[in-house]
């Protein structure tokens, strides 16, 4: 093994742990915060009057209705 393949080595391992650390504090911080609580309140936040829950109202310009 040779100083070039190491230094390839060991920049993957520390990616591997700098990311794995950031995604274990992002979990942790969700936990925390309270964000796996309720995912169907969350889920249906965006719905107002003009949206109702269930009927679609948004488009593509160039397509039909396929009903």
């Amino acid at each position: 093994m040779t100083f070039h393949d190491f230094l390839i080595y060991a920049s993957l391992v520390g990616s591997v742990v700098l990311f794995g650390g950031a995604a274990v504090f992002a979990l942790d911080w969700g936990v925390r915060t309270g964000q796996f609580r309720n995912f169907d309140r969350a889920a249906r936040s965006i719905f107002d009057p003009d949206e109702p829950v269930g009927r679609v109202t948004d488009r593509f310009p160039d397509c039909r209705d396929e009903e």
